[in-house]
């Protein structure tokens, strides 16, 4: 018999509604809403007073309904669940488990629905809490490049193949790696970039960048949540008079997937190069 058979097959002690809402942690109330729905009869009705008495052994038919009740699955189709032989009832939860990933999934793509539209509502105060921007001087870089038109889904492949041929020129890296976005416009299924890294060593495909004059922030996390960091540098940059966007924006990997094991600890720089107007 499985651990759903409806009774254990043995003498156990009588127990008023009471009594039976005490030692399950389950409302009288309740009790008799399952009574009502032929989840969950009492054992007995006392003929002259109508009292309800639970069989002790229905302790465990309770469990077990409270759990199948907490994996999703309706109060209707719970007394048939519970009457079923271990093997059905294993194919009946592995269906529920891969509804329940969809249900999960649906909440996560809601929720990012709803941090976004908060994020417009309440317009730049919390992105300005949670994101400080500054204006800093990169140093002067030399970088070995590859420049692509790609798919937002192919970023990770052009940083491959950017290490592979970084590689076979013997070249070592020397600090991190970035894209720069080089189109007027983006569009994830296009976008023109640059994947560069910081390397040590001379060759013809390495080439120096100048010093320049950056609005900057970092953000903390995965990759999914930039959003919030770009419209954090958009905003400051959009709000005072002093400098203009003088070259693409880039998004630099201080800590990246190499580096971390967990997507919250990813650390990405989002820089614009801005000159005086």
């Amino acid at each position: 018999m499985n651990r759903f058979a409806l009774y254990e097959e043995r003498t156990s002690a009588m127990l008023t509604i009471g009594e039976f809402s005490r030692r399950s942690g389950l409302s009288a109330r309740m009790l008799r809403h399952y009574d009502a729905l032929g989840l969950l009869r009492p054992a007995h009705i006392g003929e002259e007073n109508r009292y309800r008495y639970y069989d002790e052994t229905q302790l465990s038919v309770l469990r077990q309904i409270e759990t199948l009740k907490s994996y999703g699955f309706p109060l209707g189709e719970i007394p048939e669940l519970l009457t079923l032989p271990r093997e059905e009832l294993a194919g009946r939860l592995h269906r529920r488990r891969l509804k329940a990933y969809d249900e999960l999934n649906a909440l996560r793509r809601s929720l990012h629905r709803m941090e976004d539209l908060l994020l417009e509502m309440e317009d730049t105060a919390m992105i300005a809490n949670k994101y400080s921007v500054i204006v800093m001087t990169i140093p002067a870089q030399r970088v070995f490049g590859l420049r692509r038109t790609i798919s937002v889904g192919e970023t990770h492949a052009l940083f491959q193949e950017l290490y592979a041929q970084m590689e076979a020129r013997g070249l070592k890296r020397a600090g991190a790696a970035q894209l720069l976005y080089l189109g007027n416009s983006f569009d994830y299924s296009q976008m023109e970039v640059e994947a560069q890294v910081q390397v040590a060593g001379d060759h013809p495909d390495v080439k120096d960048l100048p010093e320049q004059t950056c609005v900057a922030t970092t953000h903390i996390g995965p990759y999914e949540e930039l959003k919030g960091a770009y419209e954090a540098v958009g905003g400051w940059i959009g709000r005072q008079e002093e400098y203009e966007v003088s070259g693409p924006a880039i998004e630099r990997y201080l800590k990246d997937e190499d580096a971390v094991s967990d997507p919250m600890e990813l650390e990405t720089g989002i820089l614009f190069p801005v000159s005086r107007k």
